[in-house]
């Protein structure tokens, strides 16, 4: 498994201000429709199928289609667990400067249930709609 450095959303939205990292969504549509951080681009690692989530098996290749291998992308999802195996798979494939918002757009959560992390939304970062 190869080792993704996380951040929070502040973070997260630091890096993108400071250091020109670009957040890529990786949820999918109806989910970055809903609400995403603001200037976020969408690249679903999964769909929303009949029987639940399905792969998307073009993500790799839209991602080297869409960003140079050394751009400087934060990932986020819903919760923190599609970005993270979205990271890994990025890193994977050669990119070299990946790093995972690691509580999502809703908030990471512990095993029972309860947000162990504020999220994107809930940190009151900027966020765009549509």
């Amino acid at each position: 498994m190869t080792n993704i450095k996380r951040v929070s959303p502040v973070e997260a939205k630091r890096l993108m201000d400071e250091e020109g990292y670009t957040y890529v969504d990786v949820r999918t549509e109806a989910e970055f429709a809903a609400g995403r951080p603001a200037g976020a681009q969408l690249v679903p690692w999964a769909f929303s199928g009949p029987t639940g989530m399905v792969p998307n098996p073009d993500f790799v290749a839209t991602m080297q289609k869409t960003f140079a291998k050394d751009q400087k992308l934060v990932l986020g999802c819903r919760s923190g667990g599609r970005s993270l195996k979205a990271a890994q798979a990025l890193v994977a494939a050669g990119f070299t400067d990946v790093i995972d918002q690691r509580a999502g757009w809703d908030g990471a959560r512990n095993a029972f249930g309860q947000v162990s992390e504020k999220g994107w939304a809930a940190e009151g970062l900027p966020t765009e709609k549509g």
